[in-house]
């Protein structure tokens, strides 16, 4: 078992809406990708304290709100006479307990009362204003779709639009603790070991834990635990947005494989699969929150010289080799599975290495902007420009794995349009970066 990192700002601000609870009712959403420790945080912050964890299954409303009333008797030792059978019965009951006593109710994957019963929603804000005036209840509610959370509380149509009184965004874990792991679990770690979990992991904590129990944290043993019989992470992606994309998946999944396989700008996916996907693409970056639009540094906002990235590095491995391969992963060819990632892996984790450095830039520096350049037909592409506006100076970086590649004349020459044109003024520090500097 995995013990607790990070997530002190978390708990510090969960803390602090419990103490705001006390006077007056809080209602805070929280959001974050599937695996990526939201049950475990909540668990942690309210261990010991008078707190109700409702779980919400796709099962009859009926059949749920009877294990609620037994979570409410067992945790507030409360009698509760007939039977609860709606969650608009549940819920008003605990509004108005809440009236005279504080405590916290924390309900996990809350979108799926969509599924469940979709005017709970509109209940719950009718229940909610009548009573949180006189109210003491912390609401928690938490959910692992982004786009249904998102459109639950943030799309003025939705019935509790405007009702929350706080946000909570969980981010996977970042380097430095993902370090502070690698150190506790294997001390003399290389940095070929520390860029291989940070590649396959990409700090979600529970894919942390699988392979933290499964004691892998080589490239050897890590890619040996991914591609076994009953291995968890194989049906992982598909496990992780079937739901968020329901039935046209398919499509998706096809531009998230191909963004993966380094075919990067629309135009490329377009000619590949033969569709207009501009609505895909629109929905992946600001519904879906998996993909980010990068253009380069500088660039005018409506420039057309854009590609895509997948933000998170498990779904961007994912995608690139077993859902790309996904005959060999039906037919269990784990052997030929493994060959292909060894074949690929230095030129993959290449560009993983330029995400790890630009995580640790940003975590270092006092920036105004960090990006990537690149001028048309992707000529002079700059792996790394970090920016400070105010001291007027930019760090121009390569990165390569090997030291012995990077060479920086060649890299000021790349820079020559940039800085001539756009940094007139500015202190550059060119850098090489390697493995050497993780």
């Amino acid at each position: 078992m995995l013990k607790f990192y990070d997530r002190e700002k978390e708990i510090a601000l969960l803390e602090k809406i419990e103490q705001k609870s006390l006077e007056s009712a809080q209602m805070t959403f929280i959001v974050g990708r599937r695996r990526i420790g939201k049950t475990a945080l909540l668990t942690k912050t309210f261990q010991g304290k008078s707190a109700l964890y409702f779980f919400v299954e796709k099962k009859n409303e009926a059949l749920l709100c009877e294990e609620f009333a037994n979570e409410i008797r067992n945790k507030l030792a409360v009698t509760i006479f007939g039977e609860m059978r709606s969650f608009k019965e549940v819920f008003g009951y605990l509004m108005e307990l809440s009236q005279a006593r504080h405590f916290t109710l924390i309900i996990d994957e809350f979108q799926e009362f969509r599924n469940i019963n979709a005017s709970i929603y509109s209940e719950m804000q009718n229940v909610w204003d009548a009573n949180k005036d006189k109210s003491k209840i912390n609401l928690i509610l938490s959910g692992s779709i982004y786009s249904l959370m998102k459109q639950i509380f943030e799309n003025s149509k939705e019935p509790l639009f405007g009702r929350a009184t706080a946000r909570i965004h969980i981010k996977a874990f970042d380097i430095d603790t993902i370090k502070g792991i690698m150190r506790d679990y294997r001390p003399n770690f290389s940095n070929e070991d520390l860029l291989a979990f940070y590649l396959f992991t990409g700090g979600v904590a529970k894919y942390v834990e699988l392979l933290a129990d499964a004691k892998a944290f080589t490239l050897r043993s890590i890619v040996n635990e991914i591609f076994s019989d009953n291995s968890l992470f194989l049906d992982e992606g598909k496990n992780a947005l079937i739901d968020e994309f329901g039935k046209d998946y398919g499509n998706y999944f096809s531009i998230l494989s191909l963004i993966a396989s380094s075919k990067t700008s629309r135009s490329e996916i377009e000619s590949i699969l033969n569709m207009n996907i501009g609505g895909f693409l629109e929905k992946l970056e600001n519904e879906y929150g998996l993909i980010t639009k990068v253009r380069p540094i500088l660039s005018k906002p409506a420039g057309k010289n854009v590609k895509y990235r997948i933000n998170d590095n498990f779904l961007n491995f994912w995608f690139r080799f077993i859902y790309k391969y996904r005959g060999a992963v039906e037919t269990e060819s784990f052997d030929y599975l493994k060959d292909i990632v060894n074949r690929d892996y230095k030129t993959y984790s290449g560009q993983i290495l330029e995400r790890y450095f630009r995580e640790k830039i940003r975590k270092e520096e006092n920036l105004s902007a960090i990006g990537a350049y690149w001028e048309s037909g992707n000529r002079n592409e700059i792996d790394i420009v970090a920016i400070n506006e105010y001291e007027k100076r930019a760090i121009i970086a390569e990165v390569k794995r090997n030291a012995e590649k990077i060479n920086l004349n060649i890299l000021q020459e790349k820079a020559e349009t940039l800085v001539s044109k756009q940094l007139v003024g500015y202190t550059i520090e060119y850098r090489g970066l390697s493995m050497e500097e993780m």
